[in-house]
């Protein structure tokens, strides 16, 4: 029934996933479903009145999504979020984000919901396939007919606004059985997303004894580094499209930014004195649009906090947002006496993939 490569292809899309899975996030291995049956599909399909996609199809055959139970409630139940999404977040000012890929079941009842309020879904042969558990959720939608993937903005509640989250480039096909290649976006997506866990680029993040998976870009170029008289600064963002405005002329996107710091194992070398210890006392970023300044943050501490670091301690986080008028950006923090810290040039980009 369905092209023999592109089976092959889903189901390595799917490997590569849960093997990553299996080795270091067991607990949301868990969580994938069985794989769906035709009549299954064929249901969502008749309910919502569209045609999936063909690798839509075949991934949700090998998986049904991931199991959404009492303790990972969707938005609208006001509960606490879960940490267990198989595509993850991040999380800044009590905006904690992690994306779950939904079960039909609830590609159904999410999509209603959707068409109820926004005429839109209905029109364009859209589905929600995933979301997260967060007070402002953010919607990942299907376009059946074109296969592309989009994820909504600020203005998604209002005019239906979205903005696609794969390059419109490598779209196939994804209806005719005899086009080959067949890709939609739902399957570039996740084979980016396996991609980037098996190369590291993202990562587990623990909180004490809560686990989840950080959009944060750990490895360069996107994530920077530098080391100054043995304190290292590592910094990174991630595009926010849920608080993005790509229409206005100010405040258009939106970029979360994490800043790690550590001590190395031999300490704080200062003037030929050697420390055990050191503490942040002051921060200032510089944060540019298109190399235009945008704000100057300059201040004691962070978030309120000083941290103290130690060698072998875990890395201090600390988390924030900058809104952008381009698409361009970067945070940096300017050159300056002996003892300033650098922290390396953070590029803010609006990504070809969006999570």
């Amino acid at each position: 029934m369905y092209p023999w490569p592109l089976v092959k292809r889903v189901k390595r899309c799917w490997d590569k996933i849960e093997n990553w899975l299996s080795t270091n996030f067991p607990e949301a291995k868990a969580t994938l479903r069985r794989g769906a049956s035709e009549a299954d599909l064929h249901e969502v399909e008749e309910v919502l009145k569209v045609k999936l996609p063909l690798p839509t199809r075949i991934l949700y055959r090998v998986h049904d999504g991931q199991e959404i139970t009492d303790d990972e409630p969707t938005a609208r139940t006001g509960r606490p979020a879960g940490l267990l999404g198989l595509i993850g977040g991040y999380a800044f000012y009590g905006h904690r984000v992690n994306v779950y890929l939904l079960p039909l079941s609830q590609v159904v009842l999410e999509t209603s919901h959707m068409v109820r309020h926004l005429g839109f879904v209905t029109r364009s042969q859209t589905i929600v396939v995933a979301s997260s558990h967060s007070i402002r959720e953010k919607l990942f939608f299907l376009n059946c007919r074109n296969g592309q993937l989009y994820v909504g903005t600020r203005n998604l509640p209002i005019d239906g606004e979205m903005m696609p989250c794969v390059p419109n480039r490598l779209l196939k096909p994804v209806h005719d059985l005899k086009d080959d290649p067949k890709q939609d976006g739902m399957l570039l997506w996740l084979e980016e997303h396996g991609r980037r866990l098996q190369s590291g680029i993202i990562k587990l993040r623990e909180e004490g004894k809560l686990r989840s998976i950080s959009q944060y870009p750990e490895e360069p170029p996107l994530c920077t580094t530098a080391t100054t008289n043995g304190i290292t600064v590592r910094g990174s963002a991630v595009f926010v499209p849920e608080f993005a405005s790509p229409q206005e002329d100010e405040e258009k996107y939106l970029f979360s930014y994490s800043i790690r710091m550590s001590l190395l194992p031999e300490g704080c070398f200062l003037n030929g004195n050697h420390f055990t210890t050191c503490q942040l006392q002051w921060r200032h970023w510089i944060i540019r649009a298109n190399d235009a300044l945008v704000d100057d943050v300059n201040g004691e501490g962070v978030i309120g906090q000083f941290p103290l670091l130690r060698p072998g301690d875990k890395e201090f986080v600390y988390e924030s947002c900058s809104y952008q008028s381009s698409s361009r950006g970067s945070i940096e923090e300017p050159k300056g006496s002996p003892f300033r810290v650098e922290v390396a040039r953070i590029p803010f980009e609006l990504p070809e993939y969006i999570f």
